[in-house]
């Protein structure tokens, strides 16, 4: 018996000299790694010059995963969601955002619900609770005094599917109150910062502004920042994720940025507005180009302007009150007209320039690069959110089921599989967005004016001409080939009723002209998405990357 007692305890203790051993050892590689002092080449500064940094000279935090949030984002969530998973599956993630007060934003209020269904297989659907979010079933298109109702084909699913619009700030807000609500635990390892059996989160939420990229051996390695107080930071990671919006000065080096600004919006609010379709979006086929209302709260109605081209009058001068005045307020259905003139005369005009941008990556060992700052749209269809939401899944399932980021090339060769997995829901959405906001345009030119004419009228017809259209639109139906035979069968059915009964010259004419537009609206928007990728995504070799085996 006493034998048995003596053999545990010699036991015991040599299974605590291990242990203690194996703590002092990890130790010493966190400091190794924290604390390293041989230079960093710095690819980018936020004027877009190089320079160098010098890690010893800068605190340096050692991370798993970095979400950086620096300079006017439009799509903050984006972080949100990432750092979210990434908590999930245990990783140690710092997110580096610029403001951390709610954001005034006048887009990323509308998430339609194909962006809905990725929020719930996120686990995150309660973060459109508690902040006065509007459900939305459809859309209302309007047009020389006729309007047409567009419904989601939301038969199949959970009555609790639908669109939701909402205030940008709040939705944000809800998401850093779900990141904050993460369990903390008690570790005495060193899988975040040591501390011994104190309580830690592995996230770590910072304010601050990213300046540049820190590359070593054309490898990612993390990032230099400057905090709230004016701190020079310098934040080591296996992989940085850059999701820094439509303003992006850190994509240059990850991506061949092609950015168009066909038009601008110019927000408002209305308040105690009716709509004449409730919990539905309005789209104003007007001239020049369309207007947008949909609810943001019980109280207020967000109506969005398209101003084309890159300049819109001035605000200041009351030039901007009164081209909405005399130009855009006649063309508003009569059930909105006085709210709308009175949001006009309370002021608080706001304007946003309306970005697209094809998403043209260069794979960058240790960075992924996500949001606006990846790929823009014409947020006419309302589509961004959905977009990063699905962007967010792809992502999730592939660094699942990985349990180390620090092989870096291997990291970034699986990553490539992202950009193919993605394709279904963006490339529909984008070209979408692109096709229909050039339809929507009103245009001198005849065969233009005939095809927008068809739009709205192959709409009306209901059934599969309208059920088809606004399942792309609301990501339901993520089938680039559908989106493409509806277009042409749009162009088709113009050409039908120019042609019908009896075709004249000057007709067969117009409607040649209107294949030869049609063409040209959508299939440059195809290539730029890639032909390959959108519709044949499987003989792409990415699309079969396994992940790295486990060493």
């Amino acid at each position: 018996m006493a034998d048995s007692y003596v053999l545990g305890w010699i036991l015991c203790s040599v299974m605590a000299l291990v242990a203690l051993c194996g703590v002092v050892l990890r130790r010493q590689k966190w400091k190794g790694i924290s604390m390293r002092t041989e230079p960093v080449k710095t690819v980018l500064t936020s004027n877009g010059e190089c320079g160098s940094a010098d890690a010893s000279q800068a605190d340096v935090i050692s991370l798993e995963l970095a979400l950086l949030v620096p300079p006017s984002l439009t799509l903050s969530a984006n972080s949100k969601l990432i750092m979210w998973y990434n908590m999930q599956d245990g990783r140690r993630v710092q997110v580096i955002e610029r403001d951390l007060s709610e954001p005034d934003r006048i887009v990323g209020e509308l998430l339609q619900p194909g962006g809905y269904l990725k929020l719930i297989e996120l686990g995150l659907e309660d973060c459109v609770e508690e902040i006065d979010a509007q459900q939305v079933f459809g859309y209302a298109l309007f047009k020389d005094g006729k309007h047409t109702q567009l419904s989601y084909p939301l038969e199949k699913f959970h009555s609790d599917v639908s669109g939701r619009s909402f205030h940008n700030g709040r939705f944000i807000q809800r998401m850093r109150e779900k990141s904050a609500s993460f369990p903390k635990y008690i570790t005495s390892s060193l899988d975040m910062f040591y501390v011994h059996d104190i309580l830690f989160s592995n996230v770590h939420l910072e304010q601050g502004t990213v300046t540049s990229l820190l590359e070593e051996k054309g490898i990612i390695r993390g990032v230099q920042y400057k905090t709230k107080d004016g701190r020079e930071l310098t934040a080591f990671a296996s992989l940085t994720i850059v999701c820094d919006g439509c303003f992006s000065n850190l994509r240059r080096s990850l991506c061949n940025p092609k950015v168009d600004i066909p038009s601008s919006f110019v927000g408002l609010v209305l308040e105690n507005c009716h709509l004449p379709y409730s919990n539905h979006g309005h789209v104003i086929l007007a001239d020049p180009s369309p207007i947008l209302f949909y609810p943001i709260s019980s109280t207020e109605t967000r109506c969005l302007v398209d101003v084309p081209g890159q300049k819109v009058p001035s605000i200041a001068n009351g030039e901007m009150a009164n081209y909405l005045k005399t130009i855009v307020a006649a063309q508003v259905p009569p059930e909105i007209y006085d709210s709308f003139v009175a949001a006009v005369d309370k002021g608080n005009i706001r304007t946003m320039p309306n970005r697209s941008m094809p998403a043209a990556p260069h794979p960058t060992p240790g960075a992924q690069l996500m949001g606006d700052a990846f790929n823009m749209r014409h947020p006419l269809t309302g589509g961004g959110m959905t977009v990063a939401l699905s962007d967010i899944v792809v992502l999730r399932d592939l660094l699942r089921p990985l349990h180390d980021l620090n092989d870096a090339p291997m990291l970034c060769k699986y990553l490539e599989s992202f950009y193919t997995l993605r394709k279904p829901v963006a490339s529909t959405i984008n070209t979408l967005a692109g096709a229909l906001y050039k339809v929507f345009c009103a245009s001198p030119d005849q065969a233009r004016k005939e095809m927008r004419q068809a739009c709205f009228d192959y709409l009306s017809l209901g059934g599969v001409f309208s059920a088809g259209p606004i399942s792309l639109l609301s990501g339901l139906n993520p089938r680039p080939l559908s989106l493409v035979l509806h277009f042409f069968a749009v162009a088709i059915y113009s050409l039908g009723r120019l042609l019908l009964p009896f075709p004249s010259p000057k007709r067969i004419w117009i409607g040649a002209r209107l294949i030869s537009r049609a063409s040209g609206i959508i299939f440059p928007i195809i290539k730029a998405e890639g032909v390959r990728q959108m519709f044949f995504p499987a003989t792409v070799p990415a699309y079969y990357r396994a992940p790295p085996p486990v060493k």
